[in-house]
């Protein structure tokens, strides 16, 4: 990040002199994120910046005055030599196109429950994240505001289905373990801790990141200090009574987490007896419903009455959002892929 902080201001900015413009570095890349390393310069590193121009603008300026750029840069290739020019260290584009070819739709227009929805929290990291350098009018920052965080009750959705996916799951923990399916626990173990995690974030209001930095990035959270070393437990415990125990002990924190924010009535956190089986957990559906309860935005309703969702009960189908539903790579990274799966989590054709 300091590298191409100082990229544009010692190199990219003189040569653009008074062209109207705003300068960031956004999206994609370990750097972005404030996460990359020795190891990162192995590929795809270097010196690099987006330029915005206003809409409708002749990008012709910009392009003309950046072939003044030097072939290297801090001892690192520009990539300038070759048919493409400056392209590869900096990109021109407007802040209408970046936001809208990563989420669909410019949210300086606002947000609609299926953009929400169908946007990945990885997406929201990387654009919020990185550091704008240049922003007369604050174009860059209206966005990145708008995108600060969900709506309330789509916030309320997004938990429901955390916690739904909790409760799917955490009693075949011991169902799996006392049958001798020692790898089937540890598997759903590890299934539930990163569940645990998600629900972590949304309960710190911070946008998760990719799994290569996923654990990384949970560290940085308040919650982490008590919430980590119960996952940990859970993950290294070689027989299922203490991987149950140690992930409830994690549920229980993250419950009392989802309590104290306040949005929904309080459920009882404290691990319980699965029906009449020698088995314990923390009663997930129960945030399902207390959650779901508590929305009130017809858009967020009607969705609910698409799903199945019966008032004050919480039963129905919650798929949550796109990377609750669904974790495939191809999928996720692809927006038209993305935009496409709209049925599957309840929400109108795109």
């Amino acid at each position: 990040m300091r590298l191409c902080q100082d990229f544009y201001r010692q190199a990219v900015a003189p040569l653009l002199g008074s062209v109207e413009h705003g300068a960031a570095l956004l999206g994609e890349g370990s750097e972005v994120l404030g996460f990359d390393d020795e190891v990162s310069t192995d590929h795809d590193f270097g010196p690099r910046v987006q330029i915005f121009r206003p809409r409708g603008a002749d990008p012709g300026p910009v392009r003309a005055a950046l072939d003044g750029l030097p072939a290297e840069f801090q001892g690192y290739p520009l990539h300038a030599a070759g048919a493409g020019g400056p392209v590869d260290c900096v990109q021109v584009t407007t802040a209408e196109d970046f936001f809208a070819d990563r989420l669909g739709v410019d949210p300086a227009g606002g947000m609609g429950l299926a953009d929400w929805l169908l946007t990945p929290a990885q997406t929201f990291a990387s654009l919020t994240a990185g550091a704008v350098l240049h922003d007369p009018g604050d174009r860059l920052a209206a966005r990145r505001a708008a995108l600060a965080w969900y709506p309330d009750d789509v916030w309320r959705y997004a938990l429901a289905a955390g916690w739904l996916r909790i409760s799917q799951e955490h009693a075949f923990v011991g169902r799996a373990g006392s049958r001798g399916d020692d790898l089937g626990a540890a598997i759903l173990t590890a299934r539930l801790a990163r569940d645990l995690v998600r629900l972590a974030f949304l309960a710190e209001r911070r946008w998760a990141p990719y799994g290569k930095w996923f654990d990384h990035a949970f560290r940085q959270l308040p919650l982490a200090e008590t919430l980590r070393p119960h996952l940990l437990r859970a993950l290294a415990a070689p027989a299922w009574r203490e991987k149950e125990a140690a992930l409830c002990d994690a549920a229980t924190v993250v419950g009392e987490a989802t309590n104290r924010l306040a949005l929904a009535a309080p459920v009882d956190p404290q691990p319980r007896r699965f029906y009449d089986r020698d088995i314990r957990i923390v009663d997930a559906e129960t945030f399902t419903t207390s959650l779901t309860s508590a929305i009130t935005d017809p858009e967020v309703r009607a969705l609910l009455g698409r799903l199945g969702v019966r008032s004050n009960t919480g039963a129905g189908m919650l798929p949550g959002t796109i990377d609750q539903a669904a974790d495939s790579t191809d999928l996720l990274s692809h927006l038209d892929r993305r935009r496409a799966m709209a049925p599957a989590l309840g929400l109108p054709t795109q």
